[in-house]
């Protein structure tokens, strides 16, 4: 059912509520997505004063490194310009002489965290996934190793005749630091249906969570919003993630994913013909930091919607900038535009200066180094 529209008492109403410490319902937060006009400024500005409230001036960034160890990917979900399936020529899978050139790379950009980012190969076991991770933590010594969304994990115990939770476990003794919330994209069996098939099931993705907090590691969350999903959908999903962190408390962040269209199956097959827009962008951020108040951090991802975009979203209830990345191959090949590889920290230093902010270097965790 469609949310209807706002009046303004209600808006003001709804925006009150949330600074007084109200919680925001799933309908009322559908309602914000589908503002517009000057009224999205009202949701920014609250959500920017909330901003202030839980976590002050400070605007963070990880120096970090993104590893692409292949394309080669099992799901070659509708919403992904990246993954490959073997057989096609633009397919890749690095040599181990070759990941390793890459991980001593990062270890020269002075990076405190390694993402790992690639398809979920259809030949990977837990010894493939154990020895990247050992591999990364030879290279680059004291390195946080931030990777493995659930659906890779719930891949790698199937193929290798193990739990869930003894993967998670492996994976923990073998040196990462943390999980990627990643696959969640939208937390709605008949969205995931259109755009990630192949993809584990909302049940699956929130059990394998919860175990990875009762192994003792964190995750962020993710939503990847703008390709076919409603704003009860996004609000639907929101909730979930809420939920969660009220029983958990094993999210760090939340990392909002704006869908980039661009040579995407989605798009080849005529379901889209655009990505998130930049009213999508600027409240998805605020709606995100007025509902989830039980989630200290709101990250604006530059390599998704540009550094402009960015400091917008910094402006409306976002407090980190995500990382410094270096390479971004999967936002690149569907679309993103030029710069979207690095973000220089005097770059992310102007954007904040400029919005009397004041920019700070941190770990993986969230615990500030500089």
């Amino acid at each position: 059912m469609t949310t209807p529209r706002l009046n303004y008492a209600e808006l003001r109403r709804i925006l009150d509520d949330t600074l007084t410490g109200s919680r925001m319902s799933e309908t009322e937060a559908a309602a914000l997505f589908r503002l517009t006009g000057r009224d999205i400024w009202k949701v920014a500005t609250t959500a920017d004063e909330r901003r202030e409230e839980v976590v002050g001036d400070i605007i963070t960034y990880v120096r970090n490194m993104n590893l692409h160890l292949t394309n080669i990917c099992k799901n070659r979900c509708g919403m992904c310009a990246f993954g490959r399936k073997t057989t096609d020529p633009d397919a890749f899978y690095l040599t181990e002489e070759e990941f390793r050139e890459h991980a001593r790379d990062a270890a020269k950009k002075k990076v405190t965290e390694v993402c790992y980012l690639a398809g979920v190969h259809p030949g990977f076991t837990i010894e493939n996934y154990e020895k990247m991770i050992l591999t990364l933590c030879e290279e680059i010594p004291g390195v946080h190793v931030h990777g493995c969304s659930p659906d890779e994990i719930a891949f790698a115990a199937h193929q290798s005749n193990l739990t869930t939770k003894e993967t998670l476990i492996r994976l923990k003794e073998a040196g990462i630091g943390s999980v990627q919330g990643t696959a969640a994209e939208i937390l709605v069996d008949s969205v995931r249906k259109v755009i990630c098939e192949r993809k584990i099931s909302t049940d699956e993705w929130l059990r394998i969570i919860r175990e990875v907090h009762d192994v003792g590691l964190k995750a962020t969350s993710t939503i990847m919003y703008g390709s076919v999903e409603t704003p009860e959908e996004r609000a639907h999903h929101l909730s979930i993630l809420r939920d969660l962190q009220d029983e958990t408390q094993v999210f760090t962040e939340l990392v909002p994913l704006a869908f980039l269209h661009h040579n995407t199956p989605l798009e080849k097959n005529g379901k889209v013909t655009y990505g998130s827009t930049g009213r999508e962008d600027i409240l998805l951020t605020a709606v995100s930091r007025l509902f989830l108040d039980n989630m200290k951090n709101i990250q604006v991802p530059w390599s998704k919607i540009g550094q402009k975009m960015t400091q917008l979203g910094l402006m409306s209830g976002g407090n980190d900038v995500g990382g410094t990345m270096f390479v971004d191959s999967l936002s690149r090949t569907a679309g993103a535009g030029e710069g979207t590889d690095f973000f220089d920290p005097k770059d992310m230093q102007y954007l904040c200066t400029d919005i009397e902010r004041k920019l700070a270097r941190r770990d993986t965790l969230y615990n500030i180094l500089e």
